[in-house]
């Protein structure tokens, strides 16, 4: 194992002292690990109900559209290695702990997620091909090539949108709009707010700063969903938005802080914070 992996694992193995972790499900939780309606609700005073969101921004990378995963791999598959979904979740999970201890310790991860996500995989599958690794790397920085999109994603999207207005906040390559656009849901959102032409990668504040300048709206007014909690919630949080993270692998379970993971559920979560509202109100 090299020098580098074992001081990501370090970070792994002890990730509870950078996380915000807020105290455990209580017993309030159903038998089926499910929460009960006096959970939520002593959730919602532990970690705080959004205020009602004039605008609504979304990460895309892993929030709306997902890697494809047979164009990205077909190096791999050459090789007659296929990872199987079980291990590629395991390793994204163990990626974002480190990834974020990293950041939250004020170091710099020196070749970003992705190089640390695929050596941590190849060091998994046993694989020692430096070359292999990194145009893996290469192929999954490059937007074109993240092409798997959930269905009932623009029909959600609508639904949600008839109470918000959307923008996007991706670091990208410059070209997410005309991702968007060639997914068919671009004209969902009023502005998309890409790295690649702003300059800035999430999460330094500038970014953000641009996409709500950009809409016209108050950080405080303001609910941003992304996938990775040193980059997305934290960034958001720091210039003052509100934060959800999208939790598809289930990397952050562990923290009491708003999740989902999918955008079924996001729905339904924001509905129901709806409802609380009107209720206290």
């Amino acid at each position: 194992m090299s020098s580098e992996l074992r001081r990501w694992n370090r970070c792994y193995q002890k990730k509870e002292r950078y996380y915000a972790i807020r105290p455990a499900k209580s017993a309030k939780a159903g038998l089926d690990g499910s929460a009960t309606e006096e959970y939520e609700a002593a959730r919602f005073k532990m970690v705080g109900m959004p205020h009602a969101a004039k605008a609504i921004f979304f990460d895309v990378g892993n929030t709306l559209l997902f890697p494809d995963r047979e164009r990205i791999y077909a190096p791999l598959y050459k090789h007659n290695v296929v990872p199987t979904p079980e291990l590629l979740r395991s390793i994204e999970c163990r990626t974002k702990a480190a990834f974020d201890a990293l950041l939250q310790q004020g170091g710099a991860a020196d070749h970003g997620f992705w190089y640390m996500f695929y050596s941590n995989l190849f060091e998994e599958l046993g694989l020692q091909q430096d070359g292999l690794r990194d145009s893996l790397v290469t192929a999954t920085r490059v937007s074109a090539n993240w092409g798997a999109m959930r269905p009932g994603t623009r029909e959600i999207l609508q639904r949600i949108g008839k109470r918000s207005r959307f923008g996007v906040i991706s670091n990208s390559d410059g070209k997410i709009a005309a991702l968007l656009e060639r997914h068919g849901i671009a004209d969902c959102f009023l502005n998309m707010t890409d790295s690649g032409l702003v300059g800035r990668e999430k999460p330094h504040p500038a970014i953000f700063h641009a996409a709500l300048r950009t809409m016209n709206v108050a950080p405080e007014e303001s609910l941003y969903v992304g996938d990775l909690y040193s980059v997305d919630y934290l960034g958001a949080t720091g210039v003052g938005m509100q934060a959800i993270l999208f939790d598809v692998c289930g990397a952050y379970r562990e923290m009491d802080l708003p999740r989902v993971e999918s955008l079924e559920e996001l729905e339904q979560k924001l509905s129901s914070w709806q409802s609380c509202r009107c209720a206290t109100s």
